[in-house]
């Protein structure tokens, strides 16, 4: 299950109506299970199509502090390569069946990419709200561990102590956003390495 954070003024609302706005058509229908904190966006293809196979997949979107986190669940594809393998079949039973069946095939091609379709949308989405995979102000703030007092990124004491604050800088990854610590050099959570 791939994911990534996005912090900012934005809510699960926000991303499930642009999946809804972008594949609410032709040969994908949009179901919304859940409101306000906890979003489940299942995209499939209609049960009856028009053309290609058929495939599903999952987007989950959760409120967590400062933004959204947006996990997409592992796509289903098996009516995708059974579309696939009888174009392929009537091909070389008649290679002049081929032009009979490039709908088939296009929409089949066209739901192999879904997942990074979404991935787009979801992006695209962000950017307008000026949402990122940058901590808010408000997250990065550091607290000492001394006096539990609020500092500001990159300060190196605290300012109400004067107690060093060293390696506590949080960082967050530039990939998907998860929060990382100063001396991970790889991203435990997309192995994007730093």
């Amino acid at each position: 299950m791939e994911q990534k954070f996005f912090y900012g003024d934005i809510t699960p609302e926000d991303f499930s109506r642009s999946i809804y706005a972008h594949f609410h058509r032709g040969n994908y229908q949009v179901q919304q299970i859940g409101r306000d904190q906890k979003i489940l966006v299942q995209i499939a293809s209609t049960r009856y199509t028009t053309s290609g196979g058929r495939t599903a997949l999952t987007v989950n979107l959760e409120k967590v502090e400062d933004g959204v986190l947006v996990q997409l669940g592992q796509q289903a594809w098996l009516g995708i390569a059974a579309s696939l393998g009888r174009s392929a079949l009537s091909a070389l039973k008649n290679p002049l069946s081929i032009i009979g069946n490039l709908d088939d095939i296009a929409q089949d091609f066209e739901s192999l990419g879904l997942s990074d379709e979404i991935w787009t949308v979801i992006e695209s989405t962000a950017r307008a709200k000026n949402a990122g995979q940058r901590l808010s102000e408000r997250l990065r703030r550091i607290t000492c561990g001394y006096c539990s007092s609020a500092n500001a990124v990159g300060e190196s004491r605290c300012i109400a102590c004067g107690a060093p604050l060293g390696d506590e800088q949080p960082v967050t990854c530039q990939k998907c956003g998860y929060v990382l610590s100063e001396g991970e050099k790889n991203c435990p959570n997309c192995g994007y390495i730093r």
